[in-house]
């Protein structure tokens, strides 16, 4: 069995604020150990239900979070980018399954460090019309390769998101949203536990996933300035002065709106959670 892990760091254990998440926060070193022992737990879970091979891909802003030296050494790494594929660089049909480790809620939810990819600049995500976020296009391209996402970690808004989405997703909520950048926190060791927990028991009983044709997605951005750009890009179509749309497979989807994010940085300068 092959399994392939998606680490993403707004909904790791303990993790609440910028600061714990953007370097140079003052608390972001100690948030990139966190991530990689809620991955390293994931992992665990993941051999433990039997699999052979296990490939992490770190996935959030920078993508150069991870600590490579306290990474279970079983587990393979994608990091750095730019990545054609972003948060599902590396995953193809040979996997079996797809871990969603530290995720977090849309855009316009009240979830912890709620976004969806590039903070205040991306106002709403539709994918065939349907409200979505960084989970629900991550699953959907998931599927499309016909590999199912067993298990999502990260707050309890993030874990409802997940399931509202595909119900056969298991989820292990670690904290519990009070506010944007608060939260009561399941303690360490117990959140820990049951990711480990988690990755195991899903992996055990594995649900099929078959991908759609054609789908349409549909981005309204903040900025009228970066939906002038993009209706550069050919199959690209401008919706109204801030909203883009395109149809393609998912796959190509996820890779064409990973370059939308490329446009988007280059045409704005606003950093996120603002």
């Amino acid at each position: 069995m092959k399994v392939y892990i998606s680490a993403d760091m707004e909904g790791v254990t303990g993790l609440v604020d910028a600061e714990d998440v953007q370097p140079p926060g003052r608390d972001y070193e100690r948030g990139r150990g966190m991530m990689t022992e809620d991955v390293n737990a994931a992992t665990r879970g993941a051999f433990a239900a039997g699999a052979a091979a296990v490939l992490v891909n770190d996935a959030h802003g920078p993508m150069r979070n991870l600590l490579p030296d306290l990474l279970d050494p079983r587990a393979l790494l994608i990091k750095g980018r730019p990545k054609p594929m972003g948060m599902i660089e590396g995953l193809d049909s040979s996997y079996d399954a797809v871990l969603c480790v530290g995720f977090h809620a849309r855009a316009g939810v009240l979830g912890v460090l709620s976004h969806s990819f590039m903070g205040h600049e991306i106002e709403d995500i539709w994918l065939d019309d349907q409200v979505t976020g960084e989970i629900g296009l991550f699953e959907a391209t998931a599927s499309a390769y016909g590999v199912p996402v067993v298990l999502l970690t990260g707050d309890d808004t993030a874990c409802a998101e997940a399931v509202a989405w595909n119900s056969s997703i298991r989820t292990v909520p670690v904290k519990y949203a009070k506010d944007r950048f608060a939260a009561q926190l399941v303690p360490v060791a117990e959140a820990r536990s049951a990711i480990e927990a988690g990755a195991r028991e899903a992996l055990r009983s594995l649900p099929s996933a078959v991908g759609a044709g054609a789908r349409t997605l549909s981005v309204r951005w903040q900025s009228a300035s970066v939906v002038s750009h993009l209706t550069a890009i050919p199959g690209v179509a401008r919706r109204d002065d801030r909203t883009v749309t395109v149809t393609a497979d998912m796959p190509q989807l996820y890779r064409l709106f990973n370059l939308f994010l490329r446009v988007a940085t280059a045409v704005t300068s606003n950093p996120p959670y603002c």
